[in-house]
């Protein structure tokens, strides 16, 4: 496995429009994607070069900026990480993966309008989980499962199918142990979440589970060169995760009884203003935060200016 320090050159600074996640920001360097995709699939490509990183911007109305998608020996690998399980993956993937295929034909030249059959990359979608419910090393989501009963019982004309992988440390040690970047990763985010359950500010807990993995040569080279870029990530996850919990939670989506349903409301609102002021002050603009919290700027301009 390669063990080669980092040059910080190789790994740009965050952004401060917007700051990607930690999973992406460790396999941004092609050598250690392709161990990654090497892990995931038992091969054993040992040349970076070969490999083609092809992500996209935000697609369609989806926030997807955290994936990374790459060309490698005639096979398209789109790979997401998600802290929360979620059964429409399949279809994120069928928008995301299409999109994929219409810049690779238009790329290419290629002519589907034509009496011969073309040739096309060897779709993969990969999901990477390492939320705090437990759930399976692996499983198997399908579109075709979203799908209305057919009375008639016939075969879809769609299907995409989404590999769920735990990467939560303890899981998966067999991948754990051929990508060594991936485990790592595992016990990084073991440790922040073991270190946030001292009373300490989140700050101050971030920074010092940070200096343990240091310590422990865990990440040693990333945390080193991007120490402040990786506790700032982490920070703003935390932040966005425990937002997402405050609006993808099942008794806001099922609907709550009027008197509950004000109460939840006016703390999701609270939570939402909350976020908006931590994102402004660092100098994000209105329009930047609609886009990563996914509201309309004058929801974003509202609250900002709320007492």
């Amino acid at each position: 496995m390669k063990t080669n320090l980092i040059n910080t050159e190789e790994y740009p600074q965050a952004d401060r429009q917007y700051k990607d996640r930690l999973f992406r920001f460790i396999f941004q360097r092609p050598a250690d994607l392709l161990d990654l995709y090497n892990a995931v699939n038992g091969t054993d490509y040992t040349d970076p070069g070969a490999l083609e990183i092809n992500t996209l911007g935000n697609v369609l109305y989806l926030s997807m900026k955290n994936d990374i998608s790459f060309l490698v020996s005639g096979t398209l690998s789109l790979y997401e990480h998600q802290s929360t399980y979620n059964p429409n993956m399949p279809l994120r993937g069928l928008l995301y993966l299409a999109r994929l295929y219409e810049k690779h034909i238009v790329r290419n030249g290629i002519n589907i309008y034509s009496s011969a059959a073309k040739s096309l990359p060897f779709p993969q979608h990969i999901v990477f989980y390492n939320g705090t419910k437990e759930e399976p090393d692996r499983i198997v989501l399908r579109l075709s499962d979203l799908f209305e009963a057919d009375p008639e019982g016939r075969r879809p004309a769609l299907e995409c199918e989404t590999v769920m992988l735990n990467i939560n440390y303890g899981h998966n040690r067999a991948l754990m142990e051929k990508c060594h970047r991936l485990k790592e990763y595992a016990i990084f985010v073991d440790t922040v979440r073991e270190n946030l359950k001292k009373p300490l500010p989140l700050r101050e807990a971030v920074t010092e589970a940070v200096d343990m993995c240091i310590r422990n040569n865990v990440l040693r080279d990333i945390l080193i060169d991007q120490k402040a870029e990786v506790i700032q990530m982490v920070l703003e996850t935390f932040d966005q995760e425990k937002y997402e919990k405050a609006m993808h939670q099942e008794g806001y989506e099922d609907g709550y009884q009027d008197g509950r349903k004000d109460g939840y409301l006016d703390g999701k609102q609270d939570l939402l203003r909350e976020l908006i002021q931590k994102k402004l002050e660092k100098g994000k603009s209105a329009e930047s935060i609609a886009k990563e919290l996914e509201v309309d700027p004058e929801t974003v301009r509202s609250l900002a200016g709320a007492p």
